[in-house]
């Protein structure tokens, strides 16, 4: 396979408000070392894909306040970092790089990656991402990475195939949202549906032609400011076409409405780390099952605990069980594990009644 064809779109824009108090609107945790591994979690995901294209062809979509950020962490040049001017999901982002790529390389082959995941088996990714590159250069497919489940897992979206071949690329029958659990566990027990992990393989010809089928309103707008990119004008056209787009995922927008979409699945030690709960199962744990990220933190009569401080800090905790006990940036979050999701709700109202400047 050419690898000057293949190209990598890193989507970088989130603020992963999940993971409040460390990760804030202006430094949003796929720049921080969340992990305690050395690496911020984009410099794993660049490094990552580093063995998949030319470090020329890696693209960085992220906000325009996040520029610094990817310029300090990542050895790329300012043109390879596009700076979205508001947040309006995922389409608007991929048809973005489609169309950057497309002015470079129309034989492009593309590889979408978010770039806060965890991927502990990065030979194994590596290998099965070759190989969908390897099918999208030879055919008009749409190509999901899919995750071997482990669990009734209700936090994930589902993808179900045609599960009659033995191909290793599998023909996608439906995308199915984040089930309730006994629907969870029917799709494990089925054996023919996957964890929808976020990352799509296409090439540039069978993306652009699924944009201009399935959401021509958004690909009008790029199409009619094309020739601007990779100028001076560009970043005036895409506050242009930022200011009046819709916000629609990808998945929503293309992937679920389209006919060519096929699943490549695999168990590539695949985390989305979307919640403190996640980061928890991949963190060394003591023999009472607390995970502990700080140098002098002290527990007494607690257990399945996840505690995160800074390195110096000394904490001392007793009798704590199931919690989550965070502190960074001179704010302290202590919350049950199984609430984890009303952190989001923390930060909506933070934001109401204490200021921007907390969140």
């Amino acid at each position: 396979m050419d690898r000057k064809n293949n190209y990598c779109v890193i989507m970088a824009g989130g603020i992963g408000s999940r993971f409040w108090p460390m990760s804030r609107t202006a430094f949003p945790k796929q720049f921080i070392d969340i992990l305690g591994t050395g690496q911020t979690l984009i410099q794993q995901t660049f490094d990552r894909l580093l063995k998949i294209a030319p470090k020329e062809n890696i693209l960085i979509v992220t906000n325009e306040m996040y520029q610094s950020l990817v310029l300090e962490q990542i050895d790329v040049k300012a043109e390879q970092i596009l700076l979205e001017p508001s947040r309006r999901n995922t389409a608007p982002c991929i048809a973005y790089a489609n169309h950057k790529i497309k002015k470079k390389n129309p034989n492009a082959n593309i590889i979408v990656a978010p770039s806060d995941h965890l991927i502990l088996k990065e030979d194994h990714f590596i290998e099965v991402i070759e190989k969908a590159l390897d099918f999208t250069a030879k055919n008009d497919a749409l190509v999901t990475l899919g995750i071997k489940p482990s669990r009734p897992d209700t936090g994930y979206g589902y993808i179900q195939f045609d599960d009659s071949s033995d191909a290793e690329i599998k023909k996608v029958k439906t995308f199915t949202e984040k089930p309730d659990i006994e629907l969870a566990k029917q799709f494990l027990a089925s054996g023919d549906f996957s964890w929808n992990s976020g990352m799509f393989i296409w090439s540039l010809k069978s993306i652009n032609k699924a944009f201009a089928h399935l959401l021509p309103e958004v690909d009008n707008l790029f199409q009619e400011q094309e020739s601007k990119l990779n100028t001076a004008e560009e970043s005036k056209a895409i506050e242009d076409i930022y200011s009046v787009s819709k916000s629609i995922s990808i998945d929503y927008g293309i992937m679920e409405k389209s006919e060519n979409v096929y699943v490549i699945s695999a168990d590539i030690g695949w985390s989305d780390l979307g919640t403190w709960g996640s980061i928890y199962t991949h963190l060394p744990q003591d023999k009472n099952k607390n995970a502990v990220v700080g140098k002098n933190v002290m527990l007494y009569d607690s257990k399945d605990c996840i505690v995160s401080v800074p390195k110096e800090k000394l904490v001392v905790l007793q009798g704590l069980e199931g919690y989550i006990v965070v502190e960074a940036n001179d704010t302290l979050l202590v919350c049950k594990k199984e609430d984890e999701q009303k952190i989001k709700d923390f930060v909506t109202d933070i934001k109401l009644n204490k200021g921007e400047k907390f969140v």
